[in-house]
């Protein structure tokens, strides 16, 4: 019978076909082979020799928070600078913009009547200072009026009082307590009540004319001698802090527990009285930095491979897992590469970002000022959730994302890769921190997500984010798991492709602020 072409076709590839899976797995095998060198040395550098807790104690007790525009951000930015140069990577500081300098200074706060009693409180960031002064006065809460005209009727009640501008929580215990140990009914009741008690307060500050951010200036135009909040972050004992909006008085946070304790007080009609000495300093208009460090390229130099943290945060804490704790994972994977990758194929910066805080803006400008280094960046990885290991990585709705973060990935041993749920091709991220700055110019931006370990209620944003709620076993995964891809990106012999899936909206870039603050 004679053979047709298409059977000669089919005998042929049959006979040829174990020698191309031998070759293919060979291949595999040598690659893997080739890398495991690298990769068994960062995993026992980062077990038996990590640095991570010295640089914690060095950055967070330290240095202390990252305000933008104060002395302790740009004293981060060299104490960076100086970490990388005693490991002999080149890093310098990047002037991105300029800000309103501002520094902290000490607070006393104090009830004075009807007991002595020394109160938890924090001012805000920005908040004016008294200088020398010490103020002593009653207080008094924000009304609920019928409307703005009413309001100005009640307004010079105001002078020389503190004011309460805050609901009263009914209850400082997080739900998860309640839902632990109250009856369904009780727990139904305390959210029903606190949603009404919310809405109401809400409405409260709208009948003034007044919003959130304008109230405190209009109550110390009126001759208030301070305003006093309380940003309660639905934990035990943990506010978030933010910043004043107050020009001439300080605006003062007061801790659930005390707040609390002043507010019925007050409504009894005790008439507590507070004794408060803020202090800060205005600094004028100061500039604003990043903190780039570079392993240069051998063989593709003017290709690029990056890891990524916002560097500032917010001061009610010192800025421990928000976001030092990315920030410290990428200067411990530089740190390894370094070590045992020190001739990379293409070069590997760091980028370590001001101002994310107030709208990614350092990230935003060095994607302004560097279109080199975009246009040919083969894979950022940015880290900014917390202190927990990695779990999550997305395509950010890059169509080819799944081919090489998943070739990266196989490279990583399965004690840090298979706790790792992947997600392709994802959807683009328009916000939330500085890999976002990347993918709205089209550029392969990646958020190595973590565990939550209660970030949102205690740590994002909080007077307690300290040093004592870093997990340093988390942190070392995370700082092999980024020298690892960020290894891997370098070595892939292929430039990435990030087209774009069809059917996604897709956020447009957005312009750094380069002049911050200085309106207040």
């Amino acid at each position: 019978m004679k053979t047709t072409y298409t059977q000669s076709r089919l005998n042929l590839w049959q006979r040829v076909m174990p020698f191309v899976l031998g070759v293919m797995l060979c291949s595999g095998i040598a690659s893997a082979q080739s890398n495991k060198p690298v990769i068994d040395s960062i995993m026992a550098e980062e077990t038996n020799n990590s640095q991570l807790e010295k640089m914690a104690h060095e950055l967070f007790d330290g240095v202390g928070p990252r305000l933008v525009g104060t002395p302790q951000m740009k004293e981060a930015n060299d104490w960076a600078v100086a970490k990388y140069k005693s490991w002999n990577i080149p890093a310098h500081n990047e002037k991105w913009g300029e800000w309103r300098g501002w520094e902290r200074g000490i607070s006393h706060i104090d009830m004075v009547s009807p007991r002595v009693k020394s109160l938890e409180g924090t001012q805000l960031a920005w908040s004016p200072g008294m200088g020398k002064k010490t103020v002593t006065a009653g207080i008094i809460i924000l009304p609920d009026l019928a409307d703005s005209v009413a309001f100005q009727q009640w307004l010079s009640n105001v002078k020389g009082k503190f004011v309460m501008i805050s609901m009263c929580q009914p209850t400082g215990r997080p739900d998860y307590n309640w839902k632990e140990f109250a009856t369904t009914e009780s727990f139904d009741k305390m959210k029903k009540e606190r949603t009404v008690m919310t809405d109401a307060w809400r409405k409260r500050i709208s009948k003034t004319g007044f919003t959130n951010k304008t109230l405190p200036v209009a109550l110390e135009k009126a001759g208030a001698v301070g305003i006093l909040t309380n940003n309660w972050s639905a934990g035990f004992g943990v506010d978030k802090i933010f910043g004043a909006y107050t020009k001439i008085v300080p605006t003062v946070d007061i801790g659930l527990e005390d707040y609390g304790m002043l507010y019925r007080l007050t409504e009894s009609g005790s008439s507590p009285k507070i004794s408060v000495h803020t202090e800060s300093k205005e600094l004028g208009v100061v500039p604003t930095f990043n903190t780039i460090a570079e392993i240069k390229g051998s063989e593709k130099p003017d290709e690029y491979v990056m890891l990524s943290a916002h560097f500032d945060s917010w001061d009610g804490g010192t800025g421990a897992t928000d976001n030092g704790t990315g920030t410290l994972t990428m200067m411990e994977a530089m740190r390894l590469l370094k070590k045992y990758y020190p001739h990379p194929k293409r070069t590997i910066l760091v980028g370590h970002w001001g101002s994310e805080e107030e709208g990614l803006n350092g990230s935003r400008a060095f994607v302004e000022d560097h279109p080199e280094i975009v246009k040919n960046l083969q894979a950022l990885f940015n880290q900014d959730n917390g202190t927990g290991r990695v779990v999550n990585l997305a395509g950010q709705g890059y169509v080819e994302a799944k081919d090489y973060l998943t070739r990266w990935l196989a490279a990583v041993p399965d004690t840090i890769k298979n706790r790792i749920k992947t997600t392709f091709p994802g959807t683009p991220g328009g916000g939330g921190s500085d890999f976002a700055s990347f993918v709205a110019v089209g550029a392969p931006g990646f958020s190595l997500s973590s565990l939550n370990w209660s970030y949102g209620s205690y740590t994002w944003h909080t007077n307690r984010d300290t040093y004592d709620k870093v997990v340093f076993d988390d942190l070392r995964n995370n700082a092999m798991l980024a020298a690892m891809l960020a290894y891997m990106a370098s070595e892939d012999p292929a430039k990435t492709v990030n087209t774009k899936t069809e059917g996604i909206k897709w956020p447009v870039q957005v312009k750094a602020t380069r002049r911050g603050g200085l309106d207040k």
